[in-house]
């Protein structure tokens, strides 16, 4: 997921421990070498500006993950068991911040690994930073194709991601809209803000079997969708592709819906949280489609994602959206290359997760590739009257 932010100040004024402990992890002449008695592993998210919401829901599932490990004991290094500690920081869901606090969970309070951010821009902001200090961070949502290579072709050593890539999601609604939903002419409504929402646009337009009957754009904080919407109505197109976020595109589901579109409307993870809803008002999301990499109906037929949503829900009394159930599955991704390797040190736990293979995550089994990015299973579902109806998984 990539979002463009504007502004936000460099400073970063919060930082959270989940636990206390002590951890004296120095820099060594490449990357941070742990010690003492508990694993730091930094957080680097978007908790306030544009993409908070997406932020906020991360860190829930962060500390459910935290606090889940320690209480078992912590994680297994050399036969014996240490606690995790999470420094938490806001990155404020701007570049800037996102490349400071890097630089600050690395530098100062001496992270053996990073989870997080959010969105690609923020990601991609980090990245020298870690690089230079030879930390390795999993982002939970980074999308874009490129957020895990190097201009000259070669993998960022240090930048891992537990979601799957934009061209992958935006081919796999093409084939659903074609194939399930048997569209034949379609209209494509894409949020060109950033690269998120056209690099799906490029997957689904060069996927799609069938007619693209017409391509518009909006921009993030656009409120009016009348005009292009109905000039979709007069072309009678089969579906609608809108991929973006849930702000925009529960307005665009409502404005539709008002103007008399009946047809389907797909889009993506970004639209995957119950705000959705509410923008578009749920006697408007029905017949609507979104791609995710964590769907509730399929996830109860997996113990493990079974545990994770009723622990969640005790802790937070809600039903655990996308963006938590990924951020989950990053710790314990780290937490699994820590035990892999047998060591707490930063480059040793970037060697382990590399080498994740087949880990059953909530959401779903996960294996890093050679570009370090995640194959897993992907999933859409479906709204009617605004609440989850169905589920498809996609192999």
């Amino acid at each position: 997921m990539k979002k463009q932010i504007i502004g936000g100040l460099a400073a970063v004024v919060m930082t959270m421990s989940l636990l206390t402990g002590c951890n004296t992890a120095s820099t060594g002449s490449k990357g941070v070498k742990a010690s003492g008695n508990t694993v730091k592993i930094g957080v680097n998210m978007e908790l306030s500006g544009g993409a908070g919401g997406y932020g906020n829901q991360q860190k829930q599932g962060i500390q459910l993950a935290v606090d889940e490990i320690n209480h078992q004991g912590g994680v297994k290094i050399n036969g014996h068991k240490q606690k995790i500690k999470a420094i938490i920081k806001d990155n404020k869901s701007a570049t800037s911040t996102s490349a400071s606090v890097a630089a600050q969970l690395t530098n100062n309070d001496k992270v053996t690994s990073i989870v997080g951010p959010a969105t690609t821009s923020a990601g991609t902001a980090q990245t020298p930073n870690i690089t230079k200090a030879a930390v390795p961070a999993v982002s939970p949502s980074a999308t874009d194709p490129g957020f895990t290579m190097q201009k000259n072709g070669k993998v960022q050593p240090y930048v891992f991601r537990a979601c799957y890539q934009n061209d992958f999601q935006g081919s796999t609604a093409a084939k659903f809209a074609a194939k399930n939903l048997k569209a034949k002419k379609v209209a494509v409504l894409t949020d060109n803000s950033s690269d998120y929402g056209t690099g799906l646009a490029k997957a689904f337009k060069k996927a799609f079997p069938g007619e693209i009957a017409a391509s518009q754009t909006f921009a993030e904080g656009d409120k009016d969708f009348n005009a292009v919407l109905t000039s979709f109505k007069s072309k009678n197109v089969d579906a609608i592709y809108v991929p973006g976020y849930y702000s925009e595109v529960g307005l665009i589901i409502k404005q539709a819906r008002q103007a008399g579109i009946k047809v389907p409307i797909i889009g993506t993870d970004g639209m995957a949280d119950p705000k959705l809803a509410k923008i578009a008002g749920a006697q408007n999301a029905s017949n609507v489609y979104y791609t995710t990499p964590f769907s509730i109906i399929q996830a109860q037929k997996s113990t493990t994602a079974r545990r994770f949503m009723t622990a969640y829900h005790k802790r937070y009394h809600q039903e655990a959206p996308t963006f938590s159930a990924l951020a989950y599955d990053s710790v314990y991704m780290i937490k699994n290359a820590i035990e892999k390797e047998n060591s707490a040190d930063s480059t040793k736990i970037a060697a382990g997760l590399a080498k994740v293979k087949n880990y059953k995550g909530v959401t779903g089994s996960i294996t890093i590739d050679k570009h370090h990015n995640a194959t897993k299973p992907i999933a859409i579902e479906s709204l009617k009257s605004g609440k989850v109806a169905d589920s498809v998984a996609i192999k």
